[in-house]
């Protein structure tokens, strides 16, 4: 399938520009979660964003269980897409698993990407010897549990848990009903793919420059991670942004604007 057509790229800010960002989302999210961001680059940027397969409005003939059980998969699309649209080091911006998707796909196609930008990424979400992931085996075995016991009623939690603003349910919902549009066997296979994954060991082959952009308060991804992450790759700053939970760009998309304007 043409990968326009299987990640629904979009294509929109400065056609003329010779810059780039490509917007890649996060886990029960899709590309419109953007929004409140790519509009203040839109006038100096061309802007690209994508729903993963399995999210959004991509196909469900795209997916696979077998294929999307790694994330090596969905960086494989995200080089097909750039390759399509001839995009060269143009600067990619992820939140959470996209993050670290973009990640292997520059390690795999340097020439794509010159920038990268971490939003509340982590190359491993279990805790290890000496290495805070925020969660435990246990932790992972009650949520997939709950996800295959009654999917709609996990989400009724999963959401406002990893939202959090409290003060702002808006926020929760338009999540929970993000969650709730996905198959839940998709759902579950992309959710142990991602809390499965371990890419420390990729970090050391990754050396393009790189801002790390960490929520204070974050139940799926710890600061510890974030700092993680600014240690590992080379040339990277962290910029600890003060908001809560784990969709900074939808709950203080200013902060997160500003730090991306700065790093640009």
């Amino acid at each position: 399938m043409n990968p326009i057509e299987k990640n629904i790229v979009t294509v929109a800010g400065n056609q003329n520009s010779e810059e780039t960002l490509v917007f890649g989302h996060g886990f029960g999210t899709d590309q419109t979660y953007w929004r409140l961001v790519t509009k203040a680059f839109s006038e100096q940027y061309k802007i690209i964003t994508f729903d993963n397969v399995g999210a959004g409005k991509s196909p469900p003939i795209a997916y696979s269980n077998n294929k999307y059980s790694q994330l090596q998969s969905y960086a494989d699309d995200i080089i097909d897409l750039a390759e399509n649209l001839q995009i060269k080091d143009a600067t990619f911006i992820g939140h959470s698993v996209s993050g670290i998707t973009g990640m292997l796909a520059s390690i795999k196609a340097p020439e794509l990407f010159s920038k990268h930008v971490f939003i509340n990424a982590s190359p491993r979400y279990l805790n290890d010897t000496e290495y805070i992931g925020g969660f435990e085996q246990s932790d992972l075995k009650d949520l997939y549990n709950k996800m295959q016991t009654n999917y709609h009623a996990w989400v009724s939690g999963f959401a406002p848990t990893f939202m959090g603003n409290p003060e702002k349910p808006e926020l929760a919902i338009e999540f929970a009903n993000s969650l709730a549009s996905l198959r839940p066997d998709v759902a579950y296979t992309v959710c142990k793919a991602i809390f499965e994954s371990d890419h420390r060991k990729d970090l050391i082959k990754f050396n393009k420059k790189s801002l790390i952009i960490q929520s204070i308060k974050d139940i799926a991804v710890p600061v510890e991670v974030g700092k993680y992450l600014n240690k590992n790759i080379k040339d990277s700053v962290l910029f600890v942004i003060n908001a809560d939970g784990h969709f900074p760009h939808i709950s203080a998309p200013e902060e997160v604007i500003q730090a991306i304007k700065t790093f640009l």
